[in-house]
């Protein structure tokens, strides 16, 4: 019981505290969405996925066959990844659907984007938290290593990732109700509101997503460019070392995030004026 409970623990801290890849997909979706049900919704879609990742792979390690998410450069391959799905569907959003030229069978997996006012789509929010999940970090670690293969029969091997995982939606559906309920109480109409959702999320998933994937091709040169770190002497857990990770978050959230923020809400003023 109390490794069941340490799961849901370590999950908690993992969704509440800044990570690389949680918080700027459920920050973008959750702008997008403009409103605190929607935010609360985008956290939970991508927890959702992430928890069934997480239970997948903890009953993985209850047998010893999640061995080789361990192996050096799998966190690199992840970043390239879930890079790649933010930016395709940045991408798209930006572009309100409408073009996808250069991969036209995409367009036929993703959903559609409306123009007329409405929230961007969160469920691909789904396969964000689904991708995002195969990451490996220090409580990932412990949870596969540690407490998944204590379990007492191998019905149970799945409970630890579970739990891990419920515990991440707990927090992430919070964060998401938080950067939505911001977006829903700005002084502007629903199609302002919208506009700077899409807006937003469009470019924060869009470069955001081009910079996981530099970020990669970079490690696969440079493969002790993800163990680089500096310790902050804060005893938080994804704020004790500035590293890439950290740097990712910053970067994403407070600069392409916040200067896209900053941005719409010009064009929708300009827009007022004209």
């Amino acid at each position: 019981m109390m490794d069941l409970m340490t799961a849901l623990f370590l999950g908690m801290i993992h969704g509440i505290t800044p990570d690389e890849h949680t918080w700027p997909i459920t920050f973008s979706y959750a702008i997008g969405s403009y409103s605190t049900k929607g935010g609360m919704r985008a956290g939970f879609y991508f927890s959702a996925a992430f928890t069934a990742q997480r239970a997948i792979v903890s009953q993985l390690a209850y047998f010893a066959l999640a061995g080789f998410l361990m192996k050096p450069g799998e966190e690199t391959i992840i970043y390239f990844l879930v890079g790649l799905v933010m930016a395709l569907y940045g991408y798209y959003v930006l572009n309100r659907g409408k073009s996808f030229r250069f991969l036209p069978w995409v367009e036929r997996l993703l959903p559609a984007v409306s123009d007329n006012g409405k929230p961007i789509p969160v469920n691909l929010a789904l396969l964000h938290g689904f991708v995002a999940g195969w990451g490996i970090g220090a409580m990932a670690t412990i949870l596969y290593t540690v407490i998944a293969p204590t379990m007492p029969t191998p019905w149970l091997g799945f409970m630890p990732g579970f739990l891990y995982g419920a515990g991440s939606t707990i927090m992430q559906v919070i964060i998401g109700a938080a950067f939505g309920r911001w977006m829903e109480q700005r002084n502007l109409g629903d199609k302002a509101k919208a506009f700077i959702g899409r807006y937003v999320a469009g470019n924060t998933l869009l470069y955001g997503g081009i910079l996981f994937v530099f970020i990669a091709i970079i490690a696969f040169w440079l493969p002790g460019l993800m163990d680089w770190g500096i310790a902050t002497g804060v005893h938080i857990h994804n704020l004790d070392t500035i590293n890439v990770a950290l740097l990712l978050v910053i970067v994403i959230m407070a600069g392409i995030g916040g200067s896209s923020i900053w941005r719409a809400l010009l064009k929708v003023k300009e827009k007022g004026a004209s």
